[in-house]
């Protein structure tokens, strides 16, 4: 009889295990290809909803970081901020002219106020003839009316606007209309007599 193997004796090495009693006994494991552990443990427990550990570490009010690392969302507020960063353009605060333009032509009308004014300022400084003063102050009024017009007429003034179109209208307007009565009134010989004007003038001397 040819040699025989007993069941007891041990399978050979580089032999594979015949069936899943052999497996057993030679401590051959199978790999577990259920879920695993933790969604065993969820699906024991029942509970269908994700994991709190990970909603319960982001917050989702914005302003907050995100638990991945992003950014935080802008957090939109109607209060003011503490420091102001940039300033927004006042209303008919673009160019005068087209981009393609050179600068001064995109500034005219500032350019224009400040050489009458500059004009007026130069006036009254050198005082080239008589009522050089009263002249030159009348201009440098009638500069800052022409401003008020300017910015009341043309769409677009670039620099001159400073503030809001109402707000810019009374202050040049008010400004230049106060340099030009005072500069009437002057003494001596004034080219406009206001006996109210000549009152305050008295009164506040007094």
């Amino acid at each position: 009889m040819g040699a025989g193997t007993s069941p007891a004796d041990p399978a050979p090495a580089g032999r594979a295990a015949d069936g899943p009693d052999a497996a057993a006994e030679g401590g051959a494991v199978k790999p577990d290809s259920g879920p695993t552990a933790p969604a065993r443990a969820e699906a024991e427990s029942g509970s269908t909803e994700p994991a709190r550990a990970e909603t319960d570490g982001g917050s989702t009010e914005p302003g907050t970081a995100e638990p991945d690392g992003k950014a935080p969302a802008p957090r939109r507020t109607r209060r003011f901020p503490l420091f102001t960063r940039d300033t927004a353009r006042p209303e008919g605060g673009g160019r005068a002219a087209s981009g393609d333009a050179p600068a001064p032509a995109r500034q005219w009308p500032l350019l224009t106020v400040l050489c009458a004014a500059g004009a007026g300022l130069l006036i009254v400084a050198l005082d080239p003839f008589a009522e050089a003063f009263r002249i030159g102050t009348i201009l440098i009024g009638a500069a800052l009316i022409a401003g008020a017009v300017l910015r009341w007429v043309v769409p677009s003034v670039g620099m001159l606007a400073v503030r809001s179109r109402f707000t810019d209208l009374v202050t040049y307007g008010l400004m230049g209309t106060l340099i030009v009565l005072l500069a009437l009134v002057a003494q001596p010989r004034p080219w406009l007599d206001v006996p109210i004007l000549e009152n305050a003038v008295r009164f506040t001397i007094r």
